[in-house]
Order: C-alpha cells, then sequence, then structure tokens
C-alpha cells in the first residue's frame, strides 16, 4: 500500500492488512475497542462491556490480565443478536497481537448496528438501506483508523520540548475523558510550545476530525506508542 491508498482507500480491512500487527498492537487494539464503544448503547450486555473496558485497560498496559480473562470466561453464548455483540467483544481481547481478531472486531460492530435496523418488504430496498448503513459504519472505522496511526508512510518527529505542562494537561483531559473537543485548543498549547508541523497543527484544528482514545497526536504528547 501507499501512502495515497492509505488515505484513499474504502476498505478497512485494506489499511489494517497493511500494518505490522507486533508494531501496532495497541494501536490496533484500541482501533477495536473504538469501533465497539461507537455501538456502545447496543451493547446493553455488562459482561460484554465488561471486556471492552478490560480490552481497553490492557491495551494501555494496566496489569489487567487476570480480570480480563475471567471477564472472557464469564460471556455467556446464545445465538442471534448476542452471539455477534459477544463475539465483539472477544475480538477486541485478543490475547497476542492479531489484525485479524481487531478486524474481526470491527465488523462484528458494524453487524451490531445492522441487526437493529427495521426489514422492509421490499428486498431490493432492504438491501440498500443496509448497505448504506455499512458503509456508514465503515467510513467512521476507516476516521477512527486514520486517527490513531496517522500517517504510517511519513511519521512525524515530535520533540520532547512541544510536551509542555499545558500540553500534556489538555492531552490527558481529553484522553481519560474521551472527549476531543478541546484539540483546537491543543494545537494552540503546541504552538506556544514551538511546534510547526503542519501534519500536527492541522490534525488538531481539522474541523471534520474524527478523534478517539489513540489519536495519534494526544499519544505523542503524553508520549504513548
Amino acid at each position: 500500500m501507499t501512502e495515497e491508498e492509505w488515505f484513499a482507500s474504502r476498505e478497512t480491512r485494506e489499511l489494517v492488512e497493511a500494518l505490522d500487527p507486533e508494531r501496532y498492537d495497541r494501536k490496533l487494539r484500541l482501533f477495536a475497542v473504538a469501533c465497539c464503544r461507537r455501538v456502545w448503547y447496543l451493547l446493553p450486555e455488562e459482561a460484554t462491556r465488561r471486556v471492552i473496558e478490560l480490552s481497553e485497560a490492557f491495551a494501555d498496559g494496566s496489569q489487567v490480565h487476570g480480570a480480563l480473562r475471567t471477564a472472557v470466561e464469564s460471556l455467556e453464548w446464545s445465538w442471534g443478536a448476542e452471539a455477534v455483540r459477544c463475539a465483539a467483544a472477544l475480538n477486541c481481547a485478543s490475547w497476542r497481537a492479531s489484525a485479524a481478531s481487531y478486524l474481526q472486531a470491527s465488523h462484528h460492530a458494524t453487524q451490531v448496528d445492522i441487526q437493529t435496523m427495521s426489514r422492509s418488504h421490499d428486498a431490493s430496498y432492504a438491501n440498500w438501506r443496509i448497505e448504506r448503513r455499512r458503509w456508514n459504519e465503515t467510513w467512521h472505522q476507516l476516521q477512527f483508523l486514520r486517527d490513531i496511526v496517522g500517517n504510517p508512510f511519513r511519521p512525524v518527529t515530535f520533540s520532547p520540548e512541544w510536551r509542555t505542562s499545558t500540553a500534556v494537561a489538555i492531552a490527558q483531559g481529553m484522553y481519560e475523558s474521551r472527549d476531543f473537543s478541546a484539540m483546537p485548543i491543543l494545537a494552540d498549547a503546541l504552538q506556544d510550545a514551538g511546534c510547526d508541523n503542519d501534519d500536527v497543527l492541522n490534525h488538531c484544528r481539522d474541523a471534520n476530525g474524527v478523534h478517539v482514545r489513540g489519536c495519534w497526536v494526544v499519544d505523542h504528547v503524553l508520549g504513548k506508542s
């Protein structure tokens, strides 16, 4: 895959498979979690949510391996919608770096959303609505992955001098709350610290940007990889 293809692709699979799962394990796991959190309101089971939450904590280095394994074992399988919801959570909880598992999490998250749709008696209209909903989820997932990974073909060299106490406090607040509305403020703080990198500043100030936990700029500020 080329840099141009990375930003033009409409296929989540193409982007995920272009990444080394060992190098990008944390980011791919957070991508899977973001896909599930997007349909959080459709995941009512406490056990399912618990697996996703612990998978997220595990991605960030928390010592929750035992708790995560217990949470996975507590999931009770059944047929139908609940099985799809369980599968989405379980694929976030892969015990090894697995691009295939994280990709399956995004797929099952999409299926969770599609299952909520009322079916029309007109088969062609129903199929059109399903594909439109599928593409809507895919679009968001592509934005999540690009936000988390950034540009893998042209990585940014992040100066330690840009990590001022103000910038770190803003980034940490967004990371913990999952509210990224302060991204433009982070851009101002970075610029005040001497950051003149257009990729960094434009990513923060993009009015149409989508940001989730693992955002590459926020990660740089917080010293995460």
